[in-house]
């Protein structure tokens, strides 16, 4: 899967990004250097020949809270941004697939995470940008609701670029570059900004996230790249990214 890494970085407020040319360690280009550290089911080789990530079931990658100061974005104006180079596969049974965030359900510290197959509102599939300003479940709700669900399909076994925007006010989802409009749910208000957890809060998660006191949600499938802005990008920079390749 070819994208032009050497324009991600230059993309102002990038704040990690990862492209898996180097396996050990998994360290991030930009201004962190944070290092993904592997946990779970491990494949016996993450890293595959065309230099992607393969994330088995049950297997995800975590930073620690304490070490990665930047990714802890939060706050009532706080903005983000989470793009990713999929190529999604089947795994066991249906459930909603995280790809990276901070996102801590069990310890109702949920602040931001890109899923797919969120699985609300008659959806299934879809790319999903979650937000929480609250930490729990949305108020009145059995579980955290505030997310903006894309319309079409992402399809197994196809390289994908998938993404989500949150600028305070609206969170925005986009396959394979184009904002993916959806009646109701895409783009979806939001005024409530994004949780502080505190330095108790939510590790950094690539391929799952801890809910019901253990890791699940689980992604399967490679990623190519995946890189984090504090800065909402518009929907001409996300699409630029899609088009631009080496």
């Amino acid at each position: 899967m070819n994208y032009n890494k050497i324009q991600l970085l230059s993309i102002p407020n990038l704040v990690c990004m990862w492209d898996f040319s180097d396996p050990s360690p998994l360290v991030a280009k930009g201004k962190f250097p944070y290092v993904l550290l592997p946990a779970g089911n491990l494949d016996e080789e993450p890293i595959t020949k065309e230099g992607t990530l393969k994330v088995a079931e049950g297997a995800y990658y975590y930073i620690p809270r304490a070490d990665c100061e930047a990714l802890n974005i939060h706050g009532k104006n706080a903005e983000v941004t989470v793009m990713a180079w999929i190529k999604r596969s089947p795994k066991s049974f249906a459930q909603c697939e995280a790809i990276a965030g901070m996102w801590n359900e069990t310890e109702k510290k949920r602040q931001y995470c890109l899923f797919l197959n969120l699985r609300l509102f008659d959806s299934a599939d879809q790319v999903c940008g979650h937000i929480s300003g609250v930490g729990g479940a949305t108020p009145n709700q059995q579980w955290c609701v505030d997310a903006a669900i894309g319309l079409h399909k992402v399809e197994f076994e196809e390289w994908t670029f998938v993404a989500f925007t949150y600028d305070g006010k609206m969170i925005r989802s986009y396959l394979n570059g184009e904002f993916d409009v959806r009646d109701e749910r895409n783009p979806y208000s939001y005024h409530e900004g994004i949780f502080d957890g505190g330095k108790d809060g939510s590790d950094f998660t690539v391929g799952a996230v801890h809910r019901l006191g253990e890791m699940g949600n689980d992604f399967v499938g490679e990623i190519a790249g995946l890189a984090i802005f504090d800065r909402a990008l518009t929907a001409q920079e996300l699409l630029d990214c899609y088009l631009t390749r080496n």
